[in-house]
């Protein structure tokens, strides 16, 4: 019988007491695993005012860093709220010391357990929205209004089977956001709340309606100042029954 060495030995017992994840190549330091340290502190680089906002980001354990959320047992990061909670009319010196710009580099890939993701308030200086957001599978919780988001917004996010909330809304009046058609949306099937005022629905014309007919789950729609088009009344059918808020004000449907 072939006997075991005692590095296999203790191999076994760390796969056991950190629940594989040594087995799967991820190594904890502190309460936090490296892989996600070091991606965590990659996304940090690429932000713009970083030093002051996210000044505890520093030492082994990111589950300790501001705005970072863990699962208790695994210590796998779930959670990044970066929102600003400060007004840039009300409070500017505030929201100054706390605002972030910058990139949003794809090495937030590494989190394969995020589920809650909220960047908003911060101000991103008109970048897209990242492609790679799409791939982020996990996502429950996508919040990135009023954070100077500009451009199409990207079909990709119809890869987020498991997102219940979005929130693409900006109060600007400028409509820096688009879409170009909807399609993808009606694969959000587990979506119940949905903002996007001031996103432009000008080139889905009126197929906008059909396709959020087909979000089953759906209990807020917000779409005000979106530019839309064309008749409720065109559906034979609504099946809006979950629905408990509707605000699509200024816009004339008839």
């Amino acid at each position: 019988m072939e006997k075991i060495s005692a590095f296999d030995f203790l191999l076994v017992i760390l796969c056991l007491t950190t629940r594989d994840l040594a087995c799967q190549g991820k190594v904890l330091q502190g309460d936090c695993l490296t892989v996600e340290r070091e991606a965590l502190l990659d996304f940090k680089n690429g932000l713009k005012g970083s030093n002051t906002r996210l000044s505890s980001w520093i030492g082994g354990n990111c589950c300790q860093w501001e705005g970072i959320g863990c699962e208790n047992n695994t210590k796998v990061v779930i959670s990044i709220n970066l929102r600003n909670p400060y007004s840039l009319e009300e409070m500017f010196e505030k929201w100054r010391l706390m605002n972030l710009s910058g990139e949003i580099r794809a090495s937030l890939l590494e989190l394969k357990s995020l589920r809650y993701l909220d960047l908003s308030g911060n101000t991103f200086e008109g970048i897209l929205i990242p492609n790679f957001f799409g791939s982020l599978k996990n996502l429950h919780y996508l919040n990135l209004s009023n954070s100077g988001f500009k451009g199409v917004v990207p079909p990709t996010l119809g890869n987020l089977s498991n997102l219940q909330f979005l929130d693409l809304s900006s109060n600007e009046f400028k409509q820096l956001l688009f879409v170009k058609d909807l399609e993808w949306m009606t694969s959000l099937v587990s979506l119940k709340i949905l903002k996007m005022d001031e996103v432009s629905f000008l080139m889905v014309g009126s197929q906008w309606m059909e396709a959020l007919n087909k979000l089953p789950f759906l209990t807020e729609l917000h779409l005000r100042y979106c530019s839309l088009s064309g008749p409720i009344s065109s559906l034979s059918s609504i099946n809006f029954t979950s629905l408990s808020i509707l605000n699509i004000a200024l816009h004339s449907l008839i």
